[in-house]
């Protein structure tokens, strides 16, 4: 068994995208490859309805899959092809937008005008990226949760984890989305299937990751080429941890505890043509996609 190293911490930063919704990014629109087969990751959090109530309208996609994993508050959901809902807090919905879909996505809130989620893009290979569109839309309820002896606590969004499954099925990525709680002083080992990109987000609470007991809050860095650790301060709130080569995600929890999403996928190594919402393989599939746009055939007839 191999830990991964750390390679690299970034704090998520703050934009806005759809009618006016502020969210913090923690990567996305730049090096493509960088976690591949992941494209992007948003953060939505706010205390204040003028913030997120202009939502996100009806807009296009193609070549991805997309994400959304709800903690807090609402998010009502409509597309082109008749499918609508609501995702409450727990619920995830995983979008394949594969041959093009409109749809439009407005966050309502709770009932103190809190608003809490994520949503992760991923990529489809070439073989993929013009299959048929599809929703799986997915309650709380239905995610495993894994309880263990030390009060880890696992939400098994996608994938197996400690013998259990998630819900959502047939993703082109194989990937594993792990919501995970970690006790005040507890130290934890997740493994990590050694052929997968990886990344961690962590969103509250703090601790350290790798293998070195140090004091909670503090980062352990090791380069690729072995040189010494280096130690330096980690923000726990809205903070992008990614991970070198291994099999183990290592990670010692600080005096409250930490939380974080730890997700991974097998990286599909293919050229990219991107532009906002449409992803794919080169310049003149984009072209044509956004020529379909404008002239109203983006939408393929069902089969």
């Amino acid at each position: 068994m191999s830990i991964r190293p750390v390679t690299h911490t970034t704090p998520a930063q703050p934009t806005m995208e759809g009618a006016g919704v502020k969210l913090h990014r923690a990567f996305g629109f730049q090096e493509p490859d960088m976690l591949d087969p992941f494209l992007l990751f948003d953060d939505f959090r706010n205390e204040n309805p003028r913030d997120f109530a202009a939502g996100f309208p009806w807009h296009p996609h193609r070549g991805i899959e997309t994400i959304t994993y709800v903690l807090n508050g609402t998010v009502e959901h409509g597309d082109s092809l008749g499918n609508t809902g609501t995702l409450g807090g727990g619920d995830v919905q995983w979008m394949t937008a594969g041959s093009g879909i409109m749809h439009q996505e407005m966050p309502k809130g709770n009932d103190r005008g809190q608003m809490h989620g994520f949503q992760l893009w991923a990529n489809l290979p070439s073989s993929l990226k013009m299959t048929a569109p599809r929703y799986q839309d997915v309650q709380g309820k239905d995610i495993p949760q894994i309880i263990d002896d030390d009060g880890t606590q696992v939400k098994v969004i996608v994938g197996s984890f400690w013998g259990k499954s998630g819900p959502v099925d047939g993703i082109a990525a194989d990937p594993q989305y792990l919501d995970i709680f970690v006790p005040a002083g507890v130290r934890k080992t997740f493994k990590v299937d050694t052929y997968r990109r990886a990344f961690a987000y962590i969103f509250d609470g703090s601790g350290t990751f790798r293998d070195a007991a140090q004091p909670t809050g503090v980062l352990l860095e090791k380069e690729v080429m072995g040189q010494e650790l280096n130690i330096r301060d980690l923000s726990g709130d809205r903070t992008l941890v990614r991970f070198g080569t291994g099999d183990e995600v290592t990670v010692q929890a600080g005096p409250k505890g930490i939380r974080f999403l730890l997700i991974s996928g097998a990286p599909i190594q293919e050229p990219i043509a991107w532009h906002g919402p449409i992803v794919m393989n080169t310049q003149s599939e984009l072209m044509q996609a956004m020529s379909e746009l404008r002239n109203g055939t983006f939408i393929r007839p069902a089969h």
